[in-house]
């Protein structure tokens, strides 16, 4: 039996049988953790033929759980279960649940958050690759990018940081460019995965 950490980077498994669900989750999940590798699989009999054991994380539709509850119980804690209810209590009790019926902010916040509190604040987890650990910002950018993933617009940055509004408006631009991201929600994922900001901010 190889372990997780077996042959490279750990690996992810989405059980879920639509697709569309899986490609969106698969994309979030690797913006938020770069160094996983993620693999998609349509039903549970798919998964076990893939020695399922090789994965640190599964997320599984509600209903895959449910019909082979004991396969999932036993690996609770690797278990997190993709539910399309906010209501706790439809919620699986001792199972992590992740809302996927949530604007995509909300996700990535939810996502951030499980991978924070799963991991002991990233302690467990793998070091980043040095590309990614790389300082790309400047320390002026640093503090607009956090600003931003908190959620403030152009104008309350520059009152913030005593600059004005076009200096803040190409810092933006300038962020965007140098990190290859276009929408909020990745410059989010960057953010905290870099310590710029606190998950409990944004």
């Amino acid at each position: 039996m190889n372990g997780p950490m077996m042959g490279g980077r750990p690996k992810i498994a989405i059980v879920d049988s639509n697709t569309l669900a899986m490609l969106g989750l698969k994309q979030i999940l690797q913006n938020v953790l770069p160094i996983m590798q993620v693999d998609m699989f349509g039903s549970f009999t798919d998964l076990t033929n893939a020695n399922p054991d090789s994965y640190v994380h599964f997320f599984a539709a509600v209903a895959i759980v449910l019909e082979n509850r004991a396969f999932f119980s036993e690996r609770r804690m690797k278990t997190i279960v993709l539910t399309t209810s906010t209501d706790p209590n439809a919620q699986l009790s001792g199972f992590h649940s992740l809302c996927i019926n949530v604007p995509e902010e909300q996700l990535v916040r939810s996502i951030l958050m499980l991978e924070q509190h799963a991991h002991a604040h990233g302690k467990n987890l793998p070091p980043m690759p040095k590309v990614l650990q790389a300082k790309i910002l400047s320390d002026r950018e640093i503090e607009v990018l956090a600003l931003i993933v908190q959620g403030f617009i152009n104008k309350e940055i520059a009152d913030q940081l005593n600059i004005g509004l076009t200096t803040v408006i190409t810092h933006r631009k300038n962020i965007m460019e140098k990190l290859g991201m276009k929408s909020v929600s990745a410059l989010t994922i960057y953010a905290v995965m870099h310590g710029y900001v606190d998950i409990s901010k944004i």
